[in-house]
């Protein structure tokens, strides 16, 4: 029923929500990704290393530097822990399929643990559900084989339904696609042991987003890189 009612309303209110996409699209896209290294290592312990794939929110867009960004956050955070070993391939409009080329021709060498921040620009661009489902499969495929990671956190696809720069019915369309995507994301990630789905179970608050209403702002992307570090520490054992 869910999908039949988007059907619907794509037939019949589509073109208002085209001209509406492409406004959003507009000023979405107006601040910058944060500054600052993409790659590091930082605190004592185990060894391990980290590589964090995603879209605008893994580029840090919404705060100033990668250091208030979520791969610096999640760095941070598991410091206390280990020596971290990270990496960052991030980009501003990043779908899984672009982004899984991109990982394959940019990123060499070993990973113990990802953390993929990816769907949003798949749910925005039409991306069919069932191709998006086996998009996601051939990453975290070629994560394992290729990049050897043990464990993998996948993000969920963020609360689309509570951005405040989309205008209804903009927001509502988007909001129950992000949904089943996020929902049939959960299931895909419960079939395969090494892989963890990550709720982004955050409040519909204006206030927690940056100034363009479409990204988080550093508290945000700080709760966020706590949720995948807490799952990173209680698998500790995983990481030889």
């Amino acid at each position: 029923m869910r999908v039949y009612k988007e059907v619907i309303a794509a037939f019949s209110i589509g073109p208002l929500m085209f001209a509406q996409g492409m406004l959003v699209r507009k000023y979405a896209a107006e601040l910058p990704e944060a500054t600052g290294p993409r790659a590091g290592v930082v605190g004592e312990g185990k060894p391990l290393r980290v590589l964090v794939l995603g879209d605008s929110s893994a580029a840090g867009v919404g705060v100033d530097t990668q250091d208030e960004a979520i791969a610096g956050q999640l760095a941070a955070q598991l410091a206390d822990h280990f020596q971290v070993t990270w990496e960052l391939l991030a980009k501003t409009g990043a779908t899984t399929k672009s982004h899984t080329q991109a990982l394959i021709e940019q990123v060499e060498g070993k990973f113990d643990a990802a953390m993929i921040c990816l769907g949003v620009n798949d749910v925005t661009h039409g991306v069919n559900l069932k191709v998006w489902l086996k998009q996601q499969t051939k990453l975290l495929d070629i994560l394992e084989e290729k990049f050897g990671v043990q464990q993998i956190y996948v993000s969920g696809v963020p609360p689309v339904k509570y951005f405040p720069l989309l205008p209804q019915p903009l927001r509502w369309f988007l909001g129950r696609r992000a949904d089943r995507f996020d929902h049939w994301l959960a299931d895909l990630l419960a079939t395969r042991q090494n892989c963890h789905h990550i709720p982004l179970a955050f409040p519909d608050d204006a206030s927690l987003m940056a100034s363009d209403g479409y990204h988080p702002k550093a508290g945000v992307y700080q709760e966020w890189a706590g949720w995948v570090a807490d799952r990173i520490k209680v698998s500790r054992d995983w990481f030889k």
